[in-house]
């Protein structure tokens, strides 16, 4: 395969970000592209960089689509725009396919196939890994402010809810980044994934406990 692969994907991408919000922006497909490549040589298999390079830059471009209801489930748009583009440029049937298989296997929802290849498997992890971590953390606090408000959705709180007399349940509180970066972590498939993984744990863990420490204070602490 043409070594060119990745940055077509890159430049083919990069339109299609243009109207995405942090979380899901290049910026976040550049941080899956390069910790994707990262995992990969740390495998003791052999990956096909070139498709998971691809895979990396293209695996959210329908997400702008998805979050205004123009598509329903972007891994699967991504896989059948990705293969018009890359056809275009003359890329190889065989190369096509196992960069469709990446994009409709990335996501962690429940209605996603399982990713069966390598290479699949390494774009889920890096995917996952970029919810965790210090960076990670402040993805999901954008997610959670994304979906704040929306028809149907509540108003987040970043906070303890439960230090109010209100309902505790009426908004999201701090603990849902708890939850969220564990269930990411507790997916990966691959063992440099799960070994990065620990590693960003440790960090969550410290800076939630450090969040717990600081509600209510005056100020002094």
């Amino acid at each position: 395969m043409s070594p060119e692969l990745g940055p077509l994907a890159r430049d083919l991408s990069v339109p299609y970000y243009e109207d995405a919000l942090p979380a899901h922006d290049l910026y976040h497909a550049k941080r899956v592209h390069d910790l994707s490549i990262r995992l990969a040589g740390e495998c003791e298999e052999p990956v096909d960089r070139d498709v998971l390079a691809a895979a990396a830059w293209l695996h959210d471009i329908g997400r702008p689509r998805e979050r205004v209801g123009t598509v329903e489930q972007h891994g699967a748009w991504a896989a059948t725009e990705a293969a018009e583009l890359l056809a275009g440029d003359d890329v190889a049937s065989e190369h096509i396919e196992a960069i469709q298989h990446c994009l409709r296997s990335h996501s962690i929802r429940a209605s996603s196939p399982t990713p069966e290849t390598i290479e699949a498997k390494l774009l889920f992890d890096a995917d996952k890994l970029d919810a965790a971590g210090a960076r990670g953390l402040l993805r999901l606090a954008c997610i959670v402010g994304e979906r704040s408000g929306r028809t149907g959705e509540r108003y987040a709180v970043i906070d303890d809810a439960t230090t109010f007399d209100a309902d505790a349940t009426a908004s999201p509180d701090i603990s849902l980044l708890r939850e969220w970066t564990r269930e990411r972590l507790d997916a990966l498939y691959t063992a440099p994934g799960r070994r990065l993984g620990t590693v960003r744990w440790r960090f969550v863990e410290t800076f939630l406990a450090r969040f717990d420490e600081e509600i209510g204070v005056d100020g002094t602490k």
